[in-house]
């Protein structure tokens, strides 16, 4: 079956009592056993039943079960948020003394995380340009536990050679492990590009209108242990798994993701065309045209399609300002690929804690605005942007 098919058919674990066609809703904190020995084996891993809804949930296990379907992974496990994926990942990979190899051009509050809380662990990051293969080779060695990094970044629009990543990060033994929130999992095949473990956050595209938060862990089985010890101790021992209820709701975007995607994707390039004929942006960074310098690479890896996020650069911080506050249509607001077209000011709100000197490490200007482009008509969006610019 095409992926647009398997998003929306796929069989429950069990048959429902009732013949319900949409996985119920199992608002529920324990489950009863037949018996003594049952129970035991499904604490301890050896059936796959339910024990606990902190740990497993069967309204939970079959939106898992779809993720799996559609990426072909050996194990998928949904949590809270995306950070929450990003970091049970890496506190399943890390232990003190070991490093993480990854790129300052990273969403703010990931590069937080990396730098800041997993140093207090013993955690080194060594940041290095990922598009320069000899950095990248000389900061990965045999005590490197990840090499992370993220498939179109945010908000610079950088697109690294998967390929040469994976390649400099296998020689050693290290994972690859790949944030692809940018780009749907079902528009590319992520294991083929050589990534070990995919992180997604299913707030965005997923969730379909931005219902609900979430996050996925891809697993493809190629990690000694990964999968044990994600399932068996992180998961476990610190609490992230995804609620009934958001799963419920995701899985019901994810019945619809490729439709709104092609959407979303065909109006972002649209609108970043249109853009470019106003003369008060200064600059439209979007990696679907065919001048960007990654535009190759982003067809070559991510499936022909470049996603539903853009940059403008306007003249001044205060410029920004001021088109950001006389926007009507276009929300005001964080979030990305909700069905609602987003700006936001990246150097004062997602970079804001940073301080000038790390924002420009970083490459995150001052100058730049961020959209992620919905489902609304191209020429309203186009309209409102216009009349926000004058």
């Amino acid at each position: 079956m095409k992926k647009s098919t398997i998003a929306i058919q796929s069989p429950f674990p069990h048959r429902d009592a009732y013949g319900a066609i949409a996985m119920p809703v199992y608002h529920t904190d324990a489950y009863e056993f037949d018996n003594a020995a049952v129970m035991a084996d499904a604490f301890c891993g050896r059936i796959n039943e339910p024990d606990y809804s902190r740990i497993t949930n069967p309204t939970v296990i079959h939106f898992e079960n779809r993720v799996k379907a559609l990426t072909g992974a050996r194990d998928v496990v949904a949590v809270n948020s995306g950070m929450a994926a990003i970091s049970n990942v890496v506190l399943t990979l890390a232990s003190a003394g070991k490093n993480i190899v990854t790129s300052r051009h990273l969403f703010g509050n990931t590069f937080a995380l990396l730098s800041r809380t997993m140093a207090r662990f013993g955690v080194e990051c060594r940041a290095v340009d990922l598009l320069d293969e000899k950095q990248v080779t000389e900061a990965v060695d045999a005590d490197t536990c990840a090499l992370f990094f993220e498939i179109l970044t945010n908000p610079q629009l950088e697109v690294a050679d998967v390929a040469m990543l994976a390649r400099v990060a296998h020689a050693c033994g290290a994972p690859l492990v790949a944030d692809t929130t940018a780009i749907p999992f079902t528009e590319f095949d992520a294991h083929a590009l050589g990534v070990d473990i995919e992180v997604v956050s299913s707030t965005k595209y997923i969730s379909g209108g931005a219902t609900t938060i979430g996050g996925l862990i891809i697993d493809y089985g190629t990690v000694k242990n990964f999968d044990e010890r994600l399932r068996r101790d992180t998961l476990m021992n610190f609490g992230a798994y995804m609620t009934p209820h958001v799963a419920y709701m995701q899985t019901l975007g994810l019945e619809n993701l490729a439709a709104r995607y092609a959407l979303q994707s065909a109006n972002t390039a649209a609108l970043a065309r249109k853009l470019r004929t106003l003369p008060q942006i200064k600059e439209v960074n979007y990696t679907g045209f065919e001048d960007n310098p990654y535009n190759k690479l982003m067809v070559k890896q991510y499936g022909g399609t470049a996603g539903a996020m853009m940059t403008i650069d306007l003249e001044s911080e205060q410029a920004c300002y001021d088109f950001l506050n006389k926007l009507q249509l276009v929300k005001r607001a964080t979030n990305l690929f909700d069905n609602k077209t987003l700006a936001i000011h990246p150097a004062s709100t997602i970079f804001g804690p940073f301080t000038p000197e790390q924002r420009k490490a970083m490459d995150v200007k001052d100058t730049t605005i961020r959209l992620s482009v919905g489902l609304e008509d191209v020429d309203d969006i186009f309209n409102d942007i216009s009349q926000a610019l004058n």
